[in-house]
Formats: C-alpha cells, sequence, structure tokens
C-alpha cells in the first residue's frame, strides 16, 4: 500500500511536469493585402496588431500593402492572402459574377465622404465642369472605390475627363504636380499639409456623387476556400478587427502610435478623422444600401444584370457581432 501510495504521488507530480512542459498554443497566422496601408480607414489590422488586439484572440497578422483594391482583390482571389482590406463594392460584385472565390467578410467604410479629387493650385480647373475629353483624372486601381467614384464622376455629373490608374496617394502627388495627370485622388491626411500649404487645391470630393454617400463602399472580403478551412480563425480575426476599431476611436495611444507612424501631427490626424472619418463610417456589421450598390454597379458597367438574391446570400458572409 505504501508503494502504491509513492508511485501515486510521484504520478501527481510528473503530470503538472508535464503538462507544463507542453508550449503554448501556437497563434493562427493570416496574411492581409491592405490597399493604401497607412490610410486611418486600414489601420484596423496593423495598429491592432501592434496594440496586442490580435494576439488577444490568438492571432498573428501578415499585413502587407498594395497600390490599391484591384491588387488586393487579385491578391485574395489567387489564395495569396486570406484577407483584403479597403476593396470597392462594385469590383467585388464583378469579380464574384464571373466565379472568382471571394466574399465579402464585413463591410469596412460607408459613404464617400473621405476621399477627394485635387488640382495644383496654378491648374485652370476649378470643378469638374472645367473637364474636357483630354483632361486626365486619376483613380487607385481598376474595381476600387476610387475607381468607382471616377466613373460616377462621368456618368452621373457629366465630367468629361478621361480616368487614369495611378496607384496609391503618394505616386499620385507625384503625377500631378510634375504634370503627368491633371487630377489627382487622396484619402486623408495625406494631402491636407499640400492644402493648408496651398499646393493644391480640392475641384471635387467622393460625396459629390448622391447615389454613393450611404453606401458601403469599401469592403474587408476573404477568400472563399480559406473561410472553409480557416473558419476559426477568421471568425477570430472579425472579433478582433471590430475589438481594433473601438479602441481606435477610444484610446488616445492608437491616435499617437498612428502620427509616428505615418510622421504627421497628432492635431491634423484628429481633424482628419472629425470631418473625413467618423467611426461611424468604419461600421462592420450591415451592408448600407445594398439594393443600391447592385444598381450602380450595374449602371457603372461593372455587372451585366443585377445580382440575384441567392448570389447575394452567398456574396455576403457577415458575421453577427458577439454581445
Amino acid at each position: 500500500m505504501k508503494a502504491l501510495k509513492t508511485f501515486v504521488g510521484a504520478l501527481g507530480l510528473i503530470v503538472p511536469l508535464a503538462l507544463a512542459s507542453q508550449p503554448a498554443a501556437a497563434e493562427d497566422s493570416l496574411k492581409v493585402a491592405i490597399g493604401q496601408i497607412n490610410n486611418w480607414e486600414n489601420q484596423a489590422p496593423t495598429l491592432g496588431q501592434d496594440a496586442g488586439i490580435f494576439k488577444k484572440h490568438g492571432l498573428v497578422l501578415e499585413n502587407v500593402g498594395t497600390q490599391g483594391a484591384g491588387e488586393t482583390l487579385q491578391a485574395v482571389i489567387s489564395g495569396s492572402a486570406d484577407i483584403g482590406a479597403g476593396v470597392g463594392t462594385a469590383g467585388i460584385m464583378r469579380a464574384f459574377s464571373k466565379g472568382a472565390p471571394v466574399r465579402i467578410l464585413a463591410p469596412m467604410f460607408t459613404g464617400t465622404g473621405d476621399l477627394f479629387w485635387y488640382v495644383r493650385a496654378d491648374s485652370k480647373i476649378h470643378s469638374l465642369k472645367d473637364t474636357t475629353p483630354e483632361t486626365t483624372i486619376a483613380y487607385s486601381t481598376n474595381g476600387s472605390s476610387s475607381n468607382n467614384i471616377v466613373v460616377a464622376f462621368i456618368q452621373e455629373l457629366g465630367a468629361k475627363a478621361r480616368p487614369t490608374a495611378t496607384g496609391g496617394p503618394p505616386g499620385t502627388l507625384t503625377a500631378v504636380m510634375s504634370g503627368q495627370v491633371d487630377i489627382g485622388w487622396a484619402a486623408p491626411p495625406f494631402g491636407l499639409q499640400e492644402i493648408k500649404d496651398g499646393k493644391i487645391r480640392i475641384v471635387a470630393r467622393g460625396s459629390d456623387v448622391p447615389s454613393l454617400r450611404g453606401q458601403t463602399v469599401r469592403n474587408l472580403v476573404v477568400n472563399a476556400n480559406a473561410l472553409k478551412t480557416k473558419h476559426d480563425a477568421i471568425m477570430r480575426f472579425m472579433d478582433a478587427y471590430r475589438e481594433a476599431v473601438d479602441w481606435m476611436y477610444a484610446d488616445p495611444k492608437a491616435v499617437e502610435m498612428y502620427s509616428a507612424k505615418i510622421h504627421r501631427p497628432i492635431e491634423m490626424l484628429k481633424e482628419s478623422m472629425a470631418k473625413f472619418q467618423p467611426k461611424e463610417a468604419l461600421q462592420t456589421d450591415h451592408f448600407a444600401d445594398l439594393d443600391g450598390a447592385v444598381r450602380d454597379a450595374v449602371k457603372l458597367k461593372f455587372l451585366t444584370a443585377p445580382l440575384t438574391k441567392a448570389q447575394l446570400a452567398e456574396l455576403l458572409q457577415i458575421p453577427p457581432r458577439k454581445k
């Protein structure tokens, strides 16, 4: 009996030691492609990871910047990225209608008030009415929300300019200032200092297009195969993403981190958030004005016919927010 008690006692010591020696559960890795990675509205994956929010949910993100939504969408379609951030709605619908393995994981930005179009201060162009067929007007990449808005400028507002893909805001500004492009595009805070310094003038805003003001225009997208094989990790990604957005607007540390990251004054960033990127625009719970988005995708020739209810049910894979 004494021998048995000794054995049991020893076993009691061995089991905890064995458990303690096991390595901690590995974090799941997800690759996230982000168009315009330095824009404030795209910061949840990057700042959230820096703040430890995704780690808390058992995730480590490989965040990769792209030149815009078209490039982001291709990365997701090909499977080289699990998730894409900042992809225009019309471009997603077009790819999905052609059988691409892409789904909308969540709305990311509602409305178009954060984007503006500008010219050099010495330009003769003062509004879209001054454009001609020879005028070049910038957007980032095909399928992006800036692409969608430029097409709407032409079809809805009567602009006569020629759409020109220029990539991100920094390259676009160089093209405008060097005379290669007449009208550039930007998303605050980029361009705000140049406006204050009198180097550029705003000639149009995304919010000038009535049909797009209340729509979800940019989204988080997910590779359909990844959604099946990495479902649990992707659901945790959404929990962490939503937590990161809440943190970005609640904790002053987030703006301080962002300021250090992009080398812009904190007060300018706060002004940009208040004027161009209010928190409600970053809501992730419901797709705003879905019928209007489908209608506009057809009108702007991203779709040849409206998506059916069954197609939309398959396209939209927005998980409910946890209570």
